[in-house]
């Protein structure tokens, strides 16, 4: 561009010549200059303003477009999620080894309010307090005159609800379909199951997430929808579980017992059949948990696995299994059972006075405290430890649920030779029926190691060896004579040969430190049959007590062998398990004739 000079000589010569002032001819140029300069300006601001003009214009198209879309569209709940991000409501059913549903899912509907569209708020918090009594009227109708576009009333209702919602014919009462986690069965198998609640939430679908047990655990499995149509499997049987927990609830009454558990394993394959935790709940309706107090407190609190306690006795047929595994001593061996027995300041006493000694097999038959204690010294600290870890006996249990996490087994800080003593007959170490039962099925199984499973298996390989063969029949036999000789004569079942080991260990408190005079765990460890072993059943009552005659009895052979004798009686027929019939003698024969 170039520009004019203010001062352009031709003109001002020219000026000059006809006597004009030349300074005139500078000024108007500067004049003509400015005037073109401010054209300039304002050609470009009236440029951007029609821009700026057509973006605000294209702004409030798009505002007005998107809320005529929204107001044309269905109401959904606000929520902090990504957009556009789907909720996957689907979830696969859980059935047991038998394919009777567990778990399953419910169409239902949801009910929310839309206050703009009510005709008679009053009217509608007064009918929806009647139908729902959980309902308080005056908040519902805070809630309505509050200036909320969208309010949730219930999240699952049934279809009586519903219709009694429609009956109230507000416009402004809306239902939206979603699915329910369902229980059929109720209470049944609360603990394994566990439950479900909602995750993230819309007007037409809600997800569903597991809270606990196997809902919890295979979680990422049931929400996939690649596995949608294939069911989780348990090796839950629901009519042995069913049974089960008839009888130990029965039992538990009876025995004025705080809390029960029980668990039934298959000594081959380690499924367990069933598993039961008294006081339980119904997934349906599950509890809050406990915000105060003692988590075992809670119905929530699975006893059978998250339950881990002093079991007592029922760890003397490891001590006498791997002595006589070690070639120490056999089952004839006498063993000196003088008591009490001290070490340093600590006694340790047996239940009655057994005499000076006894066979290594009477010493788990009328369950000696000394007499374990004096093989235990002879096995020794380092392997006593390595063969209770062999039995898992050290870690968690690896059973698919997500409380198996708080299953760890409390452990002496310092295995002294004292340690080694007390543990061999079930104190100073605490862990859970889950655990006892695994190390009981590899005891009797044929020596093989287990891991336990709430997984249905068709064949499951063996473990690795724990003990031999010959020792595993040995102790069968040894705890076949706990039942027709020793302290668990009450768990006879007529036509299934039982055998098992009695524990009852003293209760320790829950602060403070020491041990409860009049509070036990009893436990009762049980095998059947015992020709062929396929069942390991384990009993355990919190507290339990039974007025007799004379007194009150607290220890497992008046409280625990009681109710697991009623449960394999009731159970085992269920099994497929054939009585056994003894030949009769000549001596009860009768002649006939013709």
């Amino acid at each position: 561009m170039i520009r004019t000079p203010l001062r352009p000589l031709t003109r001002i010569l020219s000026a000059r010549q006809k006597g004009e002032n030349p300074d005139a001819i500078e000024r108007e140029n500067i004049r003509l200059r400015h005037e073109q300069m401010r054209d300039r300006q304002r050609q470009c601001a009236e440029g951007r303003l029609l821009v700026m003009g057509v973006l605000f214009l294209l702004g409030f198209v798009t505002v007005g477009v998107r809320m005529g879309l929204l107001a044309a569209s269905e109401p959904e709940e606000p929520r902090a999620s990504a957009t556009g991000a789907a909720i996957i409501a689907q979830r696969g059913d859980i059935v047991d080894r038998n394919g009777r549903i567990l778990a399953t899912n419910l169409v239902t509907n949801a009910l929310y309010a839309q206050p703009p569209l009510m005709v008679d708020k009053a009217v509608a918090a007064r009918e929806l307090a009647r139908i729902f009594p959980d309902l308080d009227e005056a908040r519902l109708l805070k809630q309505f005159t509050g200036g909320r576009k969208f309010i949730w009333i219930k999240k699952k209702i049934s279809p009586e609800q519903q219709q009694l919602v429609h009956d109230i014919g507000d416009p402004g009462l809306l239902f939206g379909p979603r699915e329910m986690r369902l229980y059929p069965n109720g209470r049944l198998a609360a603990h394994v199951l566990g439950g479900a609640t909602f995750g993230r939430e819309g007007v037409h679908a809600a997800e569903i997430v597991g809270v606990a047990g196997v809902e919890k655990t295979f979680d990422a499995r049931l929400r996939d929808p690649a596995t949608a149509g294939q069911p989780l499997q348990l090796s839950i049987d629901l009519t042995i579980q069913a049974a089960a927990e008839r009888v130990l609830a029965g039992g538990m009454k009876l025995m004025k017992a705080k809390g029960a558990a029980s668990v039934l394993m298959d000594v081959r394959t380690g499924e367990i059949i069933s598993m039961v935790s008294l006081p339980d709940f119904d997934p349906n309706t599950r509890p809050a948990p406990l915000t105060k107090g003692f988590a075992a407190d809670s119905p929530l609190f699975n006893r059978a696995l998250q339950g881990v306690y002093e079991l007592g006795s029922v760890f003397k047929p490891f001590t006498i299994g791997q002595a006589l595994d070690l070639g120490l001593v056999t089952p004839e061996t006498k063993v000196d059972t003088r008591g009490p027995l001290r070490w340093g300041k600590f006694t340790i006493r047996d239940f009655r006075n057994y005499g000076n000694s006894m066979s290594v097999a009477k010493v788990v038959i009328k369950s000696s405290n000394i007499g374990t204690a004096r093989i235990a010294q002879e096995i020794g600290a380092e392997r006593q430890q390595a063969f209770l870890r062999s039995l898992g006996l050290f870690d968690r249990t690896p059973v698919e649920m997500v409380e198996a996490r708080g299953s760890k087994p409390l452990l002496p800080a310092n295995w002294s030779e004292l340690s080694t003593m007390t543990v061999a007959y079930g104190h100073g170490i605490a862990v859970s029926p889950v655990h006892l039962a695994a190390a009981y099925a590899a005891m009797v199984n044929g020596g093989t190691k287990v891991t336990p499973t709430v997984l249905k298996r068709d064949g499951a390989a063996p473990g690795p060896r724990v003990i031999s063969a010959e020792t595993s029949a040995r102790i069968t036999g040894i705890l076949r004579k706990v039942v027709t000789e020793g302290t668990a004569s009450f768990g006879e079942v007529e036509g299934y040969p039982v055998g098992g080991k009695t524990g009852t260990a003293d209760k320790p408190r829950e602060t403070g430190g020491g041990y409860y005079d009049d509070k036990v765990i009893a436990t009762f460890a049980s095998v059947f049959p015992t020709t062929a072993p396929r069942y390991v059943l384990i009993v355990t009552l919190d507290e339990p007590s039974v007025q007799t005659l004379d007194e009150i009895k607290r220890t497992a052979g008046w409280t625990a062998v009681p109710v697991a004798a009623e449960m394999t009686g009731r159970i085992a027929p269920l099994l497929g398990l054939p009585p056994e019939i003894e030949p009769a003698t000549p001596d009860t024969l009768t002649l006939t004739s013709n």
